[in-house]
């Protein structure tokens, strides 16, 4: 069994058809999950067309993929509802909207903003954790709240510490596209709407790091 653990998409829709079926070659007809680790949305020009990839995705294969929700999504969620509307646009709100035709949040699919609002801010194997932003160094990982899960970047990234169990998020895009491999965590944000790659993670059943990584441009 392969998991492959998919960084922010921030809209770009045609990297993640790549990656999917880079993903597709390389499992060469071996069993695979898939975990998304959220901000599929905003900022890139095509957050429908990643959304819908996902939601096909999960629908089809509902015990094999998991999507997170990020901290764009909980910003999406927040402006549906008719709150903290311009901290999600000067955040690419915008290009979310524009992407589905909607002039304002409200207009959103009503089927889109009720499937992120189902999405958890956690998962877990037996080897790893899998969260957007990060954990709270002070608790362990179910111990962390949905804020930290979903926003944290320090004192987590500088932290070291052991939760237990590997630790696999984005949600900070590296400066040079690769991956920050450590060896409590990594990171799989390489800043693909900024000019980066999309990268997943390859896990097997044996151990907590990744064992390859993936990434297309």
């Amino acid at each position: 069994m392969l998991t492959y653990a998919i960084g922010d998409v921030h809209g770009r829709a045609d990297l993640l058809a790549r990656l999917l079926a880079r993903i597709e070659e390389h499992r060469a007809g071996r069993q695979r999950r898939l975990v998304f680790l959220g901000d599929a949305i905003d900022r890139g020009s095509d957050s429908a067309g990643a959304v819908a990839t996902l939601r096909d995705l999960q629908a089809r294969e509902p015990d094999a993929v998991t999507c997170l929700m990020g901290n764009h999504e909980a910003m999406l969620l927040d402006a549906a509802a008719g709150t903290n509307r311009d901290l999600w646009r000067i955040n690419g709100g915008g290009a979310t909207l524009a992407s589905y035709g909607a002039a304002h949040p409200g207009e959103l699919p009503a089927e889109v903003v009720a499937w992120m609002g189902t999405l958890p801010t956690l998962h877990g194997d037996a080897r790893r954790w899998y969260v957007h932003g990060g954990l709270d160094p002070a608790c362990d990982a179910e111990g962390s709240d949905r804020e930290t899960r979903l926003w944290m970047r320090e004192p987590f990234l500088s932290s070291g510490r052991d939760f237990g169990r590997h630790v696999v998020h984005g949600h900070t895009p590296t400066r040079d596209g690769r991956p920050e491999l450590l060896a409590h965590r990594t990171n799989l944000d390489t800043g693909a709407v900024f000019g980066g790659p999309l990268t997943a993670g390859v896990f097997t059943d044996e151990q907590g790091p990744p064992v390859e990584v993936l990434a297309v441009r």
